[in-house]
């Protein structure tokens, strides 16, 4: 006994009629009668009273009826769960603190772009099967595709004039800028542990800060200018171990996404302001 038996069964019993139910499921009738008659022989029970207008059906025909429906349904349900998964692939994404929400929101779109079928989970930090970070916060052993390149700019209170720095000393920035600093690091405006945490401080007025453009360039409390002489520059991108690209996803997506950063569409940018 098989799906296509009960199938062929309960289209008979609901039907009361071979042409009918032949119709119903797109076979020819001489066809669904084999089929009825193996599904008998099989269960070694009369199930259908064959008359000249239709069929009557048995009190073995009326214990099976719904067996045979409950059984039809588990296995279209299982089928489809199976189809569903094959058409899904899943990926669990970490997202640094210091990425800012137009590069998250970029990378969401193309990545369903070039993957239809992506089922994205998001968490926060060093998390998941790979993560959306900043190339120096990468391990020694994790590999690492960049996706945009972009400059640290002067970030400055939209209100007000300051002079004083506020430095994020936890940052893996902080040593390349020590250099920008100079000796005003001995009287700081205040310090963030993270880059995005400094962004705060300047909207704040507090003081000035050198932080990454994408972090900035949206924020109503801070104004920005290129740092002028300076090519201090960060690479966002994925950060990944190898083993990982044994997930489909994860596999699929460095093959759409690996090519050179010039060749994709970039975060939206405003003008300096």
């Amino acid at each position: 006994m098989d799906i296509r038996h009960l199938r062929a069964f309960i289209a008979v019993f609901e039907e009361r009629n071979i042409t009918a139910a032949a119709q119903r499921l797109h076979v020819a009738q001489p066809s669904l009668s084999v089929t009825i008659r193996q599904l008998e022989e099989e269960l070694g029970v009369e199930l259908f009273l064959r008359q000249a207008r239709g069929v009557e059906v048995s009190e073995q025909a009326r214990v099976l009826y719904p067996q045979a429906q409950r059984m039809v349904a588990e296995a279209e349900a299982l089928s489809g769960q199976f189809r569903e998964s094959r058409r899904q692939v899943a990926l669990q994404l970490g997202i640094e603190a210091d990425i800012a929400a137009v590069q998250v929101e970029s990378f969401i779109r193309m990545a369903s772009t070039a993957l239809p079928q992506l089922q994205l989970t998001l968490l926060d930090g060093c998390a998941g099967d790979a993560r959306l970070g900043v190339e120096t916060l990468c391990c020694e052993d994790e590999l690492f595709l960049p996706l945009w390149e972009e400059p640290f700019v002067l970030a400055l209170p939209a209100v007000g004039s300051v002079q004083r720095w506020i430095t994020c000393p936890q940052d893996a920035s902080h040593q390349r800028l020590l250099g920008f600093y100079g000796d005003a690091t001995q009287d700081t405006a205040g310090q963030a542990a993270t880059l995005q945490q400094a962004v705060y401080l300047v909207a704040a007025g507090l003081g000035q800060a050198l932080l990454p453009q994408s972090l900035v360039e949206h924020h109503p409390g801070v104004q920005w200018r290129p740092c002028l002489g300076a090519a201090l520059n960060r690479r966002v991108g994925l950060c990944y171990a190898a083993q990982a690209l044994q997930l489909p996803a994860l596999a699929q997506l460095q093959a759409a996404l690996g090519e050179p950063a010039a060749q994709r569409n970039m975060p939206p940018d405003t003008s300096t302001r």
